[in-house]
């Protein structure tokens, strides 16, 4: 940091400061990473954020924060400076987390078994029975291994004195663990140096748990177990991490729609048939997880999933019915039940609370709120934390009566004044912080992360961290107290079991989404280069330009990408804004953005089978066009980039993507939107009204990606009978009728194949053997315009086919309603 910074850093004096002991004086182990960055200007500071910033654009690291105007695409928000913890301070709080999350497991097991700490006393039944979260069908549930959390976290807040405070349990889904690791991918390349000399300790390890721990545990049948992450979807806040870890720990994504129960076992379903799943990594809230026995209005879940529990078919991470111990109104009791369930004093204090459920309390919380925080006692009741001392007058007397009417509903927290830590917007300032630490549980007890994620208030003097009310995250570093040893996620020795089950059977859903993706990479692609040939015409003094542009424009509209006018004036001003729009209106269907839209959304669901680079084009591809385009030059540029994007995607599928059945979709997808859309655009010029064919074969060959083939070979102006070749026979042209043809054919065969079903010869077989039956001569002799005919006849019926066999497809491979799959057990 340059001299005087730190100087310039305000250091509270009434709550503990991360960074400083004193004004100006650094604690121990800040020392080295603040002596490091004091020779760094602020332009390097500065450098450093955006790059940042360029990261979590680039990996497209979102967080859906509700009602905000960027929806699911907001980015992720991550202040560069980490949180560092020492050592020494990191062993008695990860000890205390693991004893934390024995604690709460073993509440679970006896809340769903023999309801002692009922039946004693510890805990209020109407804190259980009276909140939704606890779900009655889970009763008598023995999980694997007796193990109901799988994953635990908890929020930290570090008092005044610098003792840590735990403010809240996750016990349901805790999400945040994929946040931190992104978080560290980012921030040790912000500052490698640092990082390596400060000896951070890494978190692979902690993830590798995860994996081995799933795969130990999972009820199987001498087959390698499968594990899976169920996810609520992509409308889910915090879906970027769902597939981040998906990708991670190599577990197939799944949704509810995935998934099927068939005889009390859990299966996949496949291109290639049902494989049973051994493992949930799960994301999706209790109610959600069975409409049979839960919540029966929910699209989400897996019908018979909680009989596959009960029947010891499947594991559940976490088990269902573990989200009600997240009730604040819970720590109050846990010193006492700490020493009934483990024998132990807890480790680790709560937030002193008191439920307003009990009178003493109740009295409690009504003479003091000023010091209190108010929240729900029961997370279905959606309520924001309400601090006392805010509430005046009218505001006042209506909370009191709340509780007053409903006093189970509420719990009254002491107010903890936040920690503060250094962030940095182009200078140094102090926000709120706290952290969430995450847990695992293994075969030999819980695992705690060497690491957490830092949560910092979004504006100063605020003390609610929340990241759906724009919180920041940091890094989170423990310094190690001997050299670091790096460790990986890679198995150190796979064995023959690996080899025969490790396949690469893809979901039915994935499949579908992979096939679109490479319809709509292909229709994007096509889409921008009929208007790219048309912009560039549009301000042409050529005489002969209105007849290349009219038919360009029919092209257009024959494609969908314009839509069809009230006036066909080629010289209307009103064709420019029309081809810009055409360009950037993402709610005009067939426009370029609507297009890179649909792309987006179709890679969104398979987010977790592309790879980093893959998804950073898709990501560059959709911002193209975030900004206002306002002229023809603008445009032009603009399309230029899209297509170059559009030509790196095919890129990454043809040398980046396993030639799997889902990749097989992708090229399915893009050979058959490529025939449908290369017959339409020669359909054009080929049109009875047409009487000038000729001027319009410079735009063909332009809009076919054919122009530098067909002068490279012919060395000529553009001619019927080559042009016709090239473009619908030539098979050796990848831009051509022919070559999609014989691809799909190809691709086609040996998806049937390999996937068991019948092979769709209907559908291409009569389309191939009329091409190789055409006869070109015909455009030499007198009878060309009956060969034109003819070749207009053709391409109908290549348009008509790639619509029959797109249908086809979807009933055979997606939805199963033609010719059904064969049920069966993958081992």
């Amino acid at each position: 940091m340059p001299a005087g910074l730190i100087d310039s850093y305000p250091l509270a004096v009434d709550r503990y400061d991360e960074m400083l002991a004193a004004p100006g004086k650094p604690r121990a182990h800040w020392q080295r990473f603040a002596d490091r960055l004091t020779a760094l200007p602020d332009e390097a500071m500065n450098r450093r954020e955006q790059f940042v910033r360029s990261a979590i654009e680039a990996d497209g690291v979102t967080y859906n924060v509700y009602s905000d105007p960027k929806g699911v695409k907001r980015p992720w928000e991550l202040d560069m400076l980490p949180l560092i913890i020492d050592a020494d301070e990191w062993a008695r709080l990860g000890a205390a987390v693991a004893q934390r999350a024995r604690l709460f497991n073993a509440m679970l097991a006896d809340l769903y078994g023999e309801r002692r700490l009922l039946t004693e006393g510890l805990l209020p039944p109407a804190l259980v029975f009276g909140q939704h979260g606890y779900e009655w069908p889970c009763l008598g549930v023995q999980p694997p291994a007796g193990i109901w959390l799988h994953s635990y976290a908890v929020d930290l807040a570090r008092a005044p004195d610098g003792q840590w405070w735990a403010i809240a349990d996750r016990t349901q889904g805790p999400s945040g663990a994929g946040y931190a690791l992104q978080n560290r991918i980012i921030i040790s390349r912000t500052f490698p140096d640092a990082f390596r000399e400060l000896q951070v300790q890494p978190l692979a390890g902690f993830f590798r748990s995860i994996q081995d721990s799933l795969a130990r545990l999972a009820p199987t049948d001498g087959e390698a177990p499968l594990c899976v992450l169920l996810t609520p979807g992509p409308y889910n806040e915090t879906y970027f991490e769902h597939a981040f870890l998906a990708r991670y720990l190599g577990f197939p994504l799944v949704e509810g729609q995935d998934l099927t129960v068939r005889d009390d076992t859990v299966y996949l379903k496949t291109l290639r048939g049902l494989r049973r799943v051994h493992a949930i990594l799960r994301r999706l809230d209790d109610d959600f997880c069975d409409p049979l026995e839960l919540r029966a209005d929910s699209a989400l879940g897996v019908p018979g999933l909680l009989g596959a529990i009960r029947a010891g078919r499947v594991l559940m991470a976490n088990q269902i019915g573990s989200g009600f111990l997240e009730s604040a109104a819970v720590l109050g009791f846990l010193p006492a039940i700490c020493e009934r369930l483990l024998g132990e004093a807890l480790m680790m204090p709560s937030v002193a609370s008191w439920w307003c459920g009990e009178a003493p309390a109740l009295e409690y919380v009504l003479e003091h709120l000023d010091e209190l925080v108010i929240k729900p006692a029961y997370a279905s009741m959606r309520m924001e934390a309400v601090f006392g001392h805010e509430l005046k007058g009218d505001s006042r007397r209506r909370m009191i009566e709340r509780i007053l009417a409903q006093p189970h509903a509420y719990v009254g927290q002491e107010w903890v004044r936040l920690a503060q830590a250094p962030v940095w917007h182009r200078k140094l300032m102090p926000r709120s912080v706290g952290m969430r630490v995450f847990a695992a549980a293994t075969p030999d007890g819980y695992t705690v992360m060497p690491g957490a994620l830092g949560r910092v208030a979004p504006r100063a003097g605020m003390e609610v961290i929340s990241m759906q009310r724009g919180g920041l995250s940091k890094d989170t570093w423990v310094r190690a107290d001997r050299p670091v040893v790096r460790t990986t996620l890679l198995k150190r020795r796979l064995g023959v079991i690996d080899l025969v089950c490790g396949g690469t059977d893809v979901p039915s859903r994935v499949g579908e989404n992979l096939f679109w993706m490479g319809r709509y990479a292909e229709r994007c692609e096509a889409s921008a280069r009929v208007l790219r040939a048309a912009l560039a015409r549009i301000s042409s003094a050529d005489p002969e330009t209105e007849l290349r542009l009219s038919g360009l424009l029919a092209a257009a509209r024959c494609t969908g990408v314009l839509p069809e006018p009230d006036a066909d004036n080629a010289d209307s001003p009103a064709l420019e804004q029309a081809l810009l729009a055409a360009l950037t209106d993402a709610e005009q269907p067939g426009s370029v953005a609507a297009n890179l839209r649909a792309l987006a959304y179709a890679a969104g669901h398979v987010r977790e089978r592309l790879s980093s680079d893959n998804w950073h084009a898709l990501n560059h591809l959709e911002q193209l066009l975030s900004r206002p385009v306002a002229s023809v030059d603008h445009a032009l540029s603009a399309l230029d980039q899209v297509m170059l994007s559009c030509i790196g995607l095919a890129g990454f599928a043809m040398d980046d993507m396993t030639r799997d059945e889902g990749w097989r979709f992708l090229i399915l997808g893009r050979r058959l939107e490529r025939l449908a859309g290369l017959s339409a655009l020669i359909s054009v010029p080929m049109a009875p009204h047409v009487r000038e064919r000729e001027p319009m074969f410079e735009w063909l060959l332009e809009a076919a990606n054919s122009i530098v083939t067909y002068r490279a070979r012919y060395r000529r102006m553009p001619e019927l009978l080559p042009l016709v070749h090239l473009l619908v026979f030539d098979t050796t042209n990848p831009h051509s009728v022919g070559f999609q043809v014989e691809a799909l054919q190809r691709y086609l065969a040996r998806t049937a194949r390999e996937l068991g079903h019948p092979y769709p010869a209907p559908m291409i077989d009569p389309l191939a053997r009329r091409l190789a039956d055409f006869d070109l001569t015909r455009f030499e002799a007198d009878e060309c315009d009956l060969a034109v005919h003819a070749l207009r006849t053709l391409l109908a019926e290549a348009q008509e086919a790639a619509g029959q066999l797109s249908d086809e497809i979807h009933r055979r491979f997606f939805t199963h309603t033609v010719h059904p799959m064969h049920l069966r057990s993958v081992a």
